[in-house]
């Protein structure tokens, strides 16, 4: 694990694969979108805070969540998985939700030129969310699936970024790159991924980034 030090005390951060992300912080597990066909979480620490981007099955994995929720956690997620039940709390764009400490503001997720069979953008606007996850001014990116959108262009002073890159789902590799070199964060994690060229990346993100593909 990857360990920054923030105002609030020692976070390490794992990519477990895909989209799914563990963070540790002070003795609590947090978890962003677990999803059981790319990790087995059976028999890993109990969630204290959960955060869900949207209700896509690769997001949003009964199996990997029944494996990690207790009677305590907290689950964030999009309107679109709503309240589960009384441990779920979903955000709307620019809502914000404090968890001990740790302010956690949804921010738009969705596609402009990626369009389904049907005609219809993959992930439509307001169907699903990305996170800032603030310690103590010391922010952390969970973009969801997305693309480059004007939100996410907007967005300042971002020390970990965990960008989708994948096709014909999110962003093709210029996007990415594009994105990142944008919102220039000090630390980036490319996520959600079928295939990575590192090496290509590196060659596109502007130095000042560190790219952690490991």
């Amino acid at each position: 694990m990857n360990k920054f030090n923030t105002p609030l005390g020692e976070i390490k951060v794992k990519v477990l694969g895909h989209a799914s992300i563990l963070i540790e912080w002070n003795g609590k597990h947090i978890y962003s979108d677990p999803y059981s066909e790319v990790c087995s979480f059976a028999g890993m620490p109990k969630a204290d805070l959960v955060l869900i981007t949207h209700n896509h099955y690769d997001h949003y994995d009964p199996e990997a969540l029944n494996e990690i929720l207790a009677p305590q956690t907290v689950v964030v997620t999009d309107p679109g998985t709503g309240k589960v039940d009384k441990r779920y709390f979903p955000l709307e764009y620019s809502e914000k939700f404090e968890y001990e400490g740790v302010e956690i503001t949804a921010v738009p997720a969705y596609n402009i030129l990626r369009f389904n069979e049907d005609g219809n953008h993959f992930h439509p606007k307001g169907f699903g969310n990305g996170y800032i996850l603030s310690f103590g001014g010391f922010r952390l990116y969970i973009a969801g699936d997305t693309e480059c959108t004007q939100e996410m262009k907007s967005l300042k002073d971002i020390d970990i970024a965990f960008l989708p890159k994948n096709l014909p789902y999110t962003m093709k590799d210029e996007e990415f790159i594009e994105a990142a070199n944008i919102l220039m964060p000090r630390y980036l994690y490319p996520i959600h991924y079928f295939e990575l060229d590192p090496t290509k990346l590196r060659e596109g993100v502007d130095k000042r980034i560190e790219l952690i593909t490991e």
